[in-house]
């Protein structure tokens, strides 16, 4: 699960960030304030900084703090592929504390990738705007998924990131987290709270080659599930925005660069667009209102997405109108024009079921 602490931004199929290989080129060491390694610090390939000698302890530190406490999310307790996809498409735009009641009541409704495919669509989208859980369109895509694990796949989840990124909507990064979480079988996961931990931690350049080589080259092969909640972990709980290396007794202070010489600056993160009065918030409201009914005219519509709603105005049909098509092409609604004889009526919008 992706606990950065901003929500990602839009992207139509993926919703975090990823890693895909290792790129040589030169290496440079650190500068002149990091802090001393223990020994002869393995070097990595690229622009990538030396990591400690001792690098087992490294990774010792940050598991046997990890399993000594920890945030419980009910993702945690569960291997199951379908559950824990689920909450990765939550989590991409949608604080960890409101996914916990959506992504419960999404499994007590739909509580098998059977039953998500069976369902309607329309019901699964309104599910997603009710519970203000971002672009509509993942919703949709989760529904498709749900039938490609049981028409193409017998319904079990193929296991590696690169066959789990063959279902609809699911990216490098959600693949590789599926495979992590549930399977065990995943790579370095490298989102914002693993790059801020890098970035301090070691020193990596804010690059994100380099990032994915040093988180490669840190987790322990073959613990991915236990390695990159552990990070994350770091990244939320201790290496956060405004760190707390002591209260939360981070274990990584006696290898840290930036808790040895006071920098805490933390890599570029594109600033996200604001959500009021965004085309997307008013999407969102389209798609709750068309939940509450069957259909509706583009006027009974629009003073039901906002209250300053003219018909001939700025924010009137023309307006409404590219909403709408928005949506219709994203397959969420569909509009058509009624006809009565040779005079045509107005355009009726309905959600896509």
């Amino acid at each position: 699960m992706t606990d950065s602490d901003a929500s990602s931004g839009e992207e139509p199929v993926e919703g975090g960030p990823g890693g895909d290989g290792i790129a040589e080129d030169d290496t440079p060491a650190l500068d002149d304030d990091a802090p001393a390694l223990d020994g002869d610090a393995p070097a990595l390939d690229g622009d990538a900084p030396a990591l400690p000698a001792d690098i087992d302890a490294v990774r010792g530190a940050l598991v046997d703090w990890y399993e000594a406490d920890h945030r419980d999310f009910p993702w945690r307790r569960t291997d199951d592929p379908y559950e824990i996809l689920v909450s990765e498409v939550m989590s991409q735009q949608t604080q960890l504390d409101r996914v916990v009641p959506a992504w419960e009541d999404f499994l007590a409704e739909w509580p098998t990738t059977a039953a998500l495919a069976a369902a309607d669509r329309a019901d699964v989208v309104a599910f997603w705007s009710d519970h203000s859980l971002g672009y509509n369109n993942r919703a949709k895509y989760l529904h498709e998924a749900a039938g490609q694990v049981e028409d193409d796949y017998g319904g079990s989840f193929p296991e590696s990131p690169d066959d789990l990124q063959e279902l609809m909507g699911v990216g490098p990064y959600t693949a590789n987290a599926v495979a992590s979480f549930a399977f065990n079988n995943g790579d370095a996961v490298v989102d914002t709270n693993v790059k801020r931990v890098l970035h301090r931690a070691f020193a990596v350049p804010d690059d994100d080659s380099a990032f994915s080589r040093v988180a490669s080259h840190v987790m322990p092969h073959g613990d991915s599930r236990v390695w990159n909640n552990a990070i994350m972990e770091l990244g939320g709980v201790a290496c956060g925005t405004t760190p707390r290396c002591d209260e939360a007794r981070c274990p990584w202070r006696r290898w840290c660069h930036a808790y040895e010489t006071g920098d805490f600056t933390a890599p570029d993160v594109p600033e996200q667009p604001s959500f009021e009065g965004s085309r997307r918030q008013f999407r969102g409201r389209v798609v709750r209102v068309l939940g509450e009914y069957d259909e509706l005219v583009l006027d009974e519509l629009g003073p039901r997405v906002r209250v300053d709603y003219s018909p001939d105005g700025e924010h009137g049909r023309e307006w409404l109108r590219g909403l709408v098509a928005d949506l219709a092409d994203d397959g969420l609604v569909t509009m058509e024009t009624r006809q009565t004889g040779d005079v045509t009526g107005e355009a009726v919008v309905s959600l896509r079921r």
